[in-house]
């Protein structure tokens, strides 16, 4: 028997300890302990090194059912791993019933030990309805027939292919009246005006507003209502990041330009989006009309529900924490807005920031609200009042953000705390002094918060760029950047090669962010500090070091994969706590990850531990530092 498989085969096993580990897994926990000794007696050993096929795919029926002792067993059709078996899981049971030959092929994915059970002994037990069912269920959910690829990603076609038709064109002087009748005619949303260089848009909402609502005479000339200089988009933008840009700017129509500058068409977010993606389009829409808290609280509302609509619809785990990023964007905006409103103009102008996973547009439905406030002055004197209307305003921010259940940072990294509310000049100091002397305390935790900022609303002339502005070329604090991006490890060690909590309400649980995601968010941080960019995704700092060397670029592409998968593990266990009605948290139980995703993660947390292993070599030689 040994020589008709591959792999090498013991005779039977030790019976008690293998009743033992059938007894504990279905089906076979459901027989009698009689049932059970009789199936142990006989079943053999299978010991298949790493690489090995079990069974073929299309090979004769399978004459023994195999249940997984230890290591793993890959499902392969048509030379594409379609899933990762582990202890416990049965394999060959479709073929041995049907008496068909099988439909996919089984390779140990590692050194790998299976309980072969030979048929004969298995059939009499599927006349006990519980084990039928089991069998049954087991092979629907792990069938023969190849598993179709979802569509290709509407987010991810070239902005360029979804125009519908040549852009329509009218003269500036033209009336508002023939203006409208050509839209009309053309069946278009949108009108464009060339003015110079540039290109004024006038669309069917502008009509009603500017026109309509405002009792402008339709003999105006158009361009009394364009808005101009429109917005534009190259065409080989990526009609996701184009959405992006829509719900950030609060505009519906996007003029597209070739190359050399001329204009292609118009798209609409009825081009962008289906009818999933409208929701945040809604949102976005609400947000801006609100009137008070209460009226963006109810509009809140609505962005969980928006987020699981688009994670099933198989937006990028990426692009729906950029959807929220946005959204969230619009929420401070009006409600600081509504701030000023309340409390009188400003003494001087200001400026609110996103922190953290907001500012890299990362954040997930756990995410805190992280920001920082800046004004113009030098902070030497109060007279001016700038520091307590910059409490005011902060204060009323942050009311509004709990009343739409999105709390503010509880560590004290908000615009209400006075260490991330300063003037331009006391942030300027700041900066200069965590840069010459990187040691002092919680400086590099300073330092990570002010490099992840980006501005979100100003009450004047924008502050150009993030918080971080002194340039980031000190050999010093990128060493101590480097040692911070070492202070957390990926848990690689214990249950089943993770580290999870040992004691509490979390034990047997596993810290997606802190022990996943964050020391790849360090590591992007650092390198791209190192290539000059001081703010940016995680994605965008890795793509930038690996272009500008300072991280090699199979390091760079490794932590890229890891990131893409831990965040979207992280994102679809958040979206499936919000669809039970539970908060969101980043704790998992590594035993309820299916094989597949499991061994995916273990190789993605060993891949980001390779690299940082390298990066504390090069810091105890001195390199790059020397």
């Amino acid at each position: 028997m040994a020589a008709s498989i591959p792999g090498f085969v013991s005779g039977p096993g030790p019976a008690q300890g293998v009743a033992e580990f059938l007894g504990s897994r279905p089906p076979f926990d459901a027989v009698s302990a009689d049932d059970l000794a009789r199936v142990a007696a006989v079943t053999e050993t299978e010991v298949s090194p790493r690489g090995a096929t079990i069974f073929s795919q299309g090979a004769g029926p399978v004459e023994d059912l195999r249940m997984v002792r230890s290591g793993s067993v890959e499902v392969v059709h048509d030379g594409r791993v379609l899933d990762l078996l582990g202890p416990g899981e049965l394999f060959g049971q479709a073929s041995m019933i049907s008496g068909l030959p099988t439909g996919f092929e089984a390779r140990a994915g590692e050194d790998t030990v299976c309980y072969r059970i030979p048929a004969d002994v298995v059939h009499p037990l599927l006349a006990r309805p519980d084990v039928l069912a089991f069998v049954a269920r087991s092979i629907v959910t792990r069938g023969a027939a190849p598993v179709v690829s979802p569509p290709a990603d509407p987010g991810q076609r070239r902005v360029a292919a979804l125009i519908r038709r040549p852009p329509l064109l009218c003269p500036g002087d033209a009336p508002i009246r023939a203006a409208a009748r050509q839209m009309t005619a053309a069946g278009a949303s949108a009108v464009l005006v060339r003015h110079g260089a540039t290109f004024g848009i006038v669309t069917d909402r502008d009509l009603r507003s500017r026109v309509i609502a405002a009792g402008l005479s339709p003999d105006e000339p158009v361009s009394a209502v364009m808005t101009e200089p429109a917005y534009t988009v190259s065409a080989d933008r990526l009609s996701g990041d184009v959405l992006l840009d829509m719900l950030e700017r609060n505009i519906h129509h996007i003029p597209v330009l070739s190359p050399a500058g001329e204009v292609l068409g118009v798209v609409d977010d009825g081009d962008l989006v289906a009818a999933e993606g409208r929701m945040p389009l809604l949102l976005r829409r609400a947000i801006g009309l609100a009137e008070t808290q209460a009226d963006l609280a109810v509009a809140a509302a609505g962005l969980n529900p928006a987020l699981i609509a688009l994670r099933d619809a198989q937006v990028p785990a990426e692009q729906v924490a950029a959807v929220r990023s946005v959204v969230l964007d619009a929420l401070t905006r009006r409600l600081a807005e509504l701030a000023v409103r309340d409390a009188g103009p400003p003494p001087v102008p200001f400026t609110w920031y996103a922190l953290g996973s907001l500012a890299r547009r990362e954040a997930v439905p756990s995410s805190d609200v992280d920001s920082a406030l800046a004004w113009q002055g030098d902070g030497a004197r109060d007279g001016d009042g700038a520091a307590g209307y910059g409490q005011r305003l902060a204060g009323a921010v942050n009311d509004g953000l709990r009343a739409c259940g999105l709390p503010p940072d509880p560590n004290g990294a908000n615009a209400a705390n006075p260490l991330f509310a300063r003037s331009l000049a006391s942030w300027r100091a700041v900066e200069r002094s965590l840069s010459e002397d990187p040691t002092q305390e919680k400086a590099l935790i300073l330092a990570s918060l002010i490099t992840d900022s980006r501005p979100v609303f100003s009450t004047g002339t924008q502050l150009g760029g993030g918080l971080w502005q002194v340039s980031p070329d000190h050999p010093d604090l990128r060493r101590l950047l480097a040692q911070f991006a070492l202070s957390f490890r990926p848990p690689t060690g214990f249950w089943r090669e993770f580290v999870v909590e040992h004691s509490g309400e979390r034990r047997g649980q596993l810290d997606l962010k802190h022990g996943g995601l964050i020391p790849i968010v360090d590591l992007a941080r650092w390198a791209g500090m190192g290539a000059g960019m001081t703010s940016g995704s995680t994605m965008d700092r890795l793509r930038a070091a690996e272009a500008a060397g300072t991280l090699e670029g199979p390091e760079a592409r490794t932590l890229m994969e890891a990131f893409g998968f831990i965040f979207s593990l992280r994102l679809d266990h958040q979206v499936e706590q919000l669809r039970r009605g539970e908060p969101p948290d980043d704790f998992i139980d590594p035993k309820q990850l299916n094989p597949l995703a499991r061994s995916y993660l273990r190789e993605a947390f060993r891949a980001v531990a390779s690299v940082q292993a390298g990066l504390a070599a090069e810091l105890s030689l001195g390199v790059r530092w020397g």
